[in-house]
């Protein structure tokens, strides 16, 4: 990776964890809020997730069939559209995750770094899980071999 693309990965990595900040996505209680259907229902952050779609789909659609971004870096795009065992299951985990905690990966780091003591906990619960997942998988891919 090149330096220039070191430093506008970094730049979009801070305008993105601004948007969560400004936006109420690293606000766990406002996240909760939004889940609670049958409570106190707070509908603010479908804005957002309607407005991350806008901008998100136009996006894919122009590097879809490209190899490279625009910064002639490789692409890794995802290849797969099977609906597997652990697709559902992960879906199910992180489902039952931000329900639970009102975080998801992105935001909770955001809402660690801005010093919420909850975000913290969280994100220390999620790199042992994925630290976890990860030594299972290897142990997996050694039994196969």
């Amino acid at each position: 990776m090149t330096v220039k693309s070191r430093i506008i990965a970094l730049m979009a990595g801070l305008i993105f964890g601004l948007g969560l900040l400004l936006s109420g996505m690293a606000n766990s209680e406002k996240v909760l809020g939004f889940l609670d259907l049958a409570g106190a229902w707070d509908p603010s952050l479908a804005l957002v997730m309607i407005g991350a779609i806008t901008v998100g789909l136009p996006a894919f659609q122009l590097v879809k069939g490209r190899s490279r971004s625009l910064l002639k870096e490789p692409l890794q795009l995802p290849t797969s559209a099977d609906i597997d065992r652990p697709l559902v299951i992960g879906g199910l985990l992180f489902g039952v995750g931000w329900g639970l905690a009102g975080f998801c990966p992105g935001p909770a780091i955001v809402a660690t770094g801005a010093g919420q003591e909850k975000a913290l906990v969280f994100t220390l619960a999620m790199l042992t899980g994925m630290g976890i997942f990860q030594f299972g998988a290897r142990k997996t891919v050694a039994a196969q071999s």
